[in-house]
């Protein structure tokens, strides 16, 4: 205990201080940057990545994701699903705390069971909590009494309908159990208060400053070997928003990890083709893999669209003009994978490269323009594409290849949140966005072009029935062999109807100190501390 208590002292003097803390206890506390400020600690408003990893340090849900994206227990033990996919039943461990809080009697954190995550899902779909998350349950789980606790240890869920990526769903951070004593005592204020029951506990929070979490001495789970986590004493979250300063302080040490790619400072690291320069090696170590984020343009299929973009074919020849590859090389020293087998991105199970979509082809580019009626662009209209001052680079090298066509292309940046509420009401007709996976199924995907959709997520306005009747079947189908063939025909039709051009499957990038150990990521891209070794 006195051991911990010295630990936090030098966590809390170097970071409210500014004092550096002794080497001993600065070796094993893990220091990452978050340029993206942490605007909640509930899990009820865990709706972006800065949010995700913070939350997913101090709390636990019923089940978690393994590196491959496999669904695994976690304070659930084991579970069933019915036959008919309508019932879900948990059986939980009985050895799960919540962290100690003066919400508790005498302060020490009780046992969870059954009923905390009645309260903890009830409270998700409360509007008067107005969680950003109520989406994952609306018109999925029974109108009346959806979550019930049949005894202590067995949680049970029964949905409206089947829905068979519901258990990926309940890997997501909305999803953390909560004790209905600190959401009841904090109300609002729990998002500065939490009580989970995470491998990392709260120690201090100086928003847009600091996060300070120390160790849960009391956490359930072990590794490999037995060994109780988490072997790390603490975290330490900085909350530098500009990347080049943040980059700046990992080059001097004072920082373990450094993620994302940034202009400014990619080629310090990286050569052309992805590869860490010889400067850095032992000292540093790069990971890289694939992350569920497609990144696209889009093209609004409403009725009142320019012409030439109604055309299929001229959709079409847009894909077919772009050199993918080169552009990955030049423009992210090889992050990312070339978007060549529709918009399932790599690292999902149902990917598969046997899907064909578009490759680099100027001849057949030039072929479908002029089959459109727009020899090499004549009597074309210039196309307008809409995108936000981060990806200016990109579409200035996409539109100068369709320079090659003659197809002339103005690029009109607008702010981010502009952009976005342009997209919803159908007022751009072509711009370039991403869709990051919520939970680790293609479905995540397919459901942007749903027909019964609107935007957000539909913001194509793309319908074709046929791709609606696979996607509603695919809801329905247990069986992956089957359901992922279906995930096939789906990228098929988008790939033929091109409501979208493909661009590149993303990937996320991780530097890290070589004295960091055993830190594993997946392609949802949390970051997960709590099997991490400092040596």
């Amino acid at each position: 205990m006195n051991r911990l208590i010295t630990i936090l002292c030098a966590l809390l003097l170097f970071s409210c201080n500014g004092d550096k803390p002794d080497a001993k206890a600065e070796r094993k506390v893990f220091h990452y940057n978050q340029p993206n400020t942490v605007t909640s600690l509930d899990p009820a408003f865990s709706r972006n990545q800065s949010n995700n990893w913070a939350v997913n340090h101090l709390y636990n849900g019923l089940v978690q994701l393994d590196e491959n994206l496999n669904v695994k227990p976690a304070i659930a033990k084991r579970w069933e699903i019915s036959k008919d996919g309508m019932v879900y039943f948990f059986y939980l461990r009985d050895d799960v705390y919540f962290h100690d809080s003066e919400v508790f009697k005498d302060g020490k954190g009780r046992r969870v069971t059954a009923m905390d995550f009645v309260n903890s899902f009830t409270r998700i779909m409360d509007s008067h909590v107005g969680s950003p998350g109520a989406w994952i349950f609306k018109d999925r789980v029974a109108d009346v009494e959806p979550f019930k606790a049949a005894d202590e240890n067995t949680f049970v869920i029964q949905m409206k309908k089947p829905f068979r990526p519901f258990l990926e769903i309940l890997t997501m951070q909305y999803c953390s159990v909560v004790p209905l004593e600190a959401t009841m005592k904090y109300q609002k204020d729990f998002r500065k208060n939490p009580v989970g029951t995470g491998p990392f506990k709260f120690v201090k929070w100086n928003e847009n400053q600091t996060l300070i979490l120390s160790k849960n001495e009391n956490y359930f789970e072990k590794d490999a070997s037995g060994n109780a986590l988490p072997h790390l004493d603490g975290v330490r979250v900085s909350f530098i928003n500009d990347r080049n300063t943040a980059y700046l302080e990992f080059k001097k040490g004072e920082l373990d990890h450094l993620s994302g790619l940034e202009s400014s400072y990619v080629n310090e690291l990286l050569d052309k083709s992805g590869n860490l320069l010889p400067d850095w090696n032992g000292k540093i170590n790069f990971i890289k893999q694939p992350f569920l984020n497609m990144e696209y343009l889009g093209i609004s299929q409403r009725p009142n669209a320019t012409k030439a973009l109604k055309n299929k074919l001229v959709r079409q020849a847009l894909n077919y003009a772009i050199d993918r590859e080169k552009m990955l090389r030049e423009l992210r020293n090889n992050v990312g994978q070339a978007a060549i087998s529709g918009f399932t991105p790599r690292g999902l199970p149902s990917f598969s490269a046997e899907v064909k979509g578009y490759t680099y082809d100027i001849n057949k580019a030039q072929e479908l323009l002029k089959k459109a009626g727009y020899p090499n662009g004549k009597g074309m209209e210039p196309l307008q594409l809409f995108t936000n001052k981060d990806y200016l680079d990109l579409c200035t090298y996409i539109t100068r290849q369709w320079e090659d066509l003659g197809i002339k292309t103005s690029i009109e940046l607008m702010e981010s949140a502009t952009l976005r509420q342009m997209m919803a009401k159908g007022q751009a007709e072509f711009f370039r966005a991403s869709w990051i996976a919520d939970y680790p199924d293609a479905e995540s995907f397919f459901t942007v072009f749903y027909g019964k959709n609107p935007a957000p997520p539909n913001y194509t306005q793309y319908n074709n029935e046929d791709f609606d009747k696979i996607y509603e079947a695919g809801l329905n189908e247990n069986d992956n062999s089957r359901r992922y063939d279906m995930y096939h025909q789906m990228d098929a039709k988008l790939i033929e109807d091109a409501p979208v051009v493909f661009l590149f499957y993303d990937e996320t990038a991780h530097f890290v100190k070589s004295n960091i150990k055993n830190l594993k990521l997946n392609a949802i891209n949390l970051l997960e501390l709590k099997r991490v070794r400092m040596e």
